[in-house]
């Protein structure tokens, strides 16, 4: 894991990430080579430069400190990233970013860049070019060292996250996911306790063992607790993740070609519910969180429970499941229903619930709804576009509960064709009796080309909002 290190003195003989608003004389390069660079940096009125000197990769990158600074700093992240190629493509091992700013924050973006775009997941190739960049350098003496110790926290529960998103269902299966969180709580210092399918069944679990019926693999449901002696919350946060390690659909069959090649994905928000975990107690934040991970695989063998089958769920109430394709909204039904126990602050869901939340925004951003008061909206919404994983909000009407009612039991799983992403919100809502906020990351979560620093396929999304989120409280 490429690790970012705070210094006072900037190497004249290693590769240079310099941030300026205005570009001064660059310490230890010949005149010549500085009047060249004030030279093509007012050609044109260049915003960045790439220039090589004897070995040494100099990136420069003029900014303008009045604009968003939220903005600014996720332009920052994206050129990191960039820098990130350019000094791998060059074989080197340290970057040192020195900005001629007094906007200290813009050096913490643009190392969370240059890391997060440094990821690689190529542990499966037996021949593989892997990137030679180790160590990112701050130089500065106005940077806090805690922000910069979270910000390696962070990045590597991103990463983590990255990793298991990543990881094939004959690698990673639901138990597999288990042990990982046990790592991760061993660790950082988290209390780790997993379930096994007897325990389920003794808990009536019943949505997130019909799902598992299809499966040759048990099931698993993990509770994972980091509570510091002085948490500044009297009532716990509770964060909830879907755990589908595989989704086949089950007996409602995803069509092919291209529909299952990615359903390793489908426990992306389990990944990052246990990555934030990871973050949050490695920096020890003063906060009481509580994540639940219910995982399986979906798939339609054996005894797997087909459209018209009536569910009896955890809280006792039934479902009528007309597709088995909407597998996990059954499993973070049971999830929500066991989080009461805890009458928490708020619950947030992460899942790659819907491919309407897709449709509707994209991969740009997070579909997001729920119950949440106003004020726990807005700080959620606020770190949202603070660390890029900004959250859409779609309505959250009664009107459409209508859509979920059933002939023959409490609810049905799915609405029908409209407002698909909502309803799926609806139906998990019935299953809460606390304030609530669904996150549906279905778009961000996989993708299909690299984007800046969020690398081809797992993106880890949802680790560094929760993160700032607690930060923030």
């Amino acid at each position: 894991m490429t690790e970012i290190i705070l210094k006072n003195k900037v190497s004249a003989s290693g590769n240079v990430l310099v941030i300026t608003s205005r570009f001064e004389n660059l310490f230890g390069l010949p005149d010549k080579v500085n009047d060249y660079i004030q030279a093509e940096l007012k050609k044109e009125d260049k915003k960045t430069l790439t220039y090589n000197y004897i070995g040494k990769y100099i990136s420069i990158i003029i900014v303008d400190t009045s604009k968003e600074p939220k903005a600014l700093a996720e332009h920052l992240r994206k050129h990191g990233a960039s820098v990130a190629d350019g000094i791998n493509l060059h074989k080197g091992t340290e970057v040192f970013i020195y900005n001629q700013t007094k906007f200290h924050n813009l050096s913490l973006a643009a190392a969370e860049g240059l890391v997060l775009g440094n990821y690689q997941f190529s542990k499966h190739k037996s021949k593989f070019k892997n990137n030679t960049l180790k160590s990112v350098v701050i130089v500065s003496s106005g940077v806090d060292a805690h922000r910069v110790n979270d910000l390696n926290n962070v990045c590597k529960a991103t990463a983590w996250a990255r990793d298991l998103v990543n990881e094939p269902v004959n690698v990673l299966n639901a138990v597999d996911l288990a042990n990982a969180f046990k790592q991760m709580g061993k660790e950082a210092g988290f209390k780790v306790e997993v379930l096994n399918k007897k325990k389920i069944e003794n808990l009536k679990m019943g949505g997130l063992l019909s799902v598992n019926a299809g499966s040759v693999d048990e099931p698993t449901f993990t509770i994972m607790e980091y509570k510091p002696a002085k948490a500044k919350n009297k009532k716990p946060y509770v964060l909830v993740g879907k755990g589908v390690v595989y989704d086949t659909g089950g007996l409602s069959l995803k069509p092919t070609p291209n529909s299952m090649d990615q359903m390793k994905c489908d426990m992306a928000g389990g990944a990052a519910v246990g990555a934030a975990l990871y973050a949050i107690a490695k920096s020890k934040l003063n906060v009481h969180v509580i994540g639940l991970v219910p995982a399986t695989d979906n798939r339609p063998g054996f005894n797997a429970f087909a459209p018209g089958d009536i569910i009896t769920m955890m809280d006792g109430s039934t479902v009528e499941m007309l597709n088995s394709d909407a597998e996990g909204r059954m499993i973070l039904a049971d999830a929500l229903h066991y989080a009461k126990q805890y009458k928490p602050e708020l619950t947030i869901d992460l899942a790659t619930l819907t491919g309407a939340a897709m449709a509707a925004i994209g991969p740009s951003g997070i579909v997001g709804m729920g119950t949440a008061t106003v004020q726990q909206k807005e700080k959620l919404h606020e770190s949202s576009f603070n660390v890029h994983e900004r959250i859409a909000e779609l309505p959250f009407w009664d009107d459409y509960n209508d859509l979920l009612k059933s002939e023959v039991a409490d609810q049905k799983n799915i609405g029908g064709p409209l407002a698909g992403a909502i309803t799926a919100g609806k139906f998990l809502e019935k299953f809460t009796d606390y304030p609530y906020y669904h996150l549906d990351i279905a778009g961000p979560a996989f993708i299909p080309a690299k984007d800046g620093y969020r690398p081809k396929g797992a993106t880890g999304v949802g680790v560094r909002l929760l993160f700032d989120f607690f930060k923030n409280q």
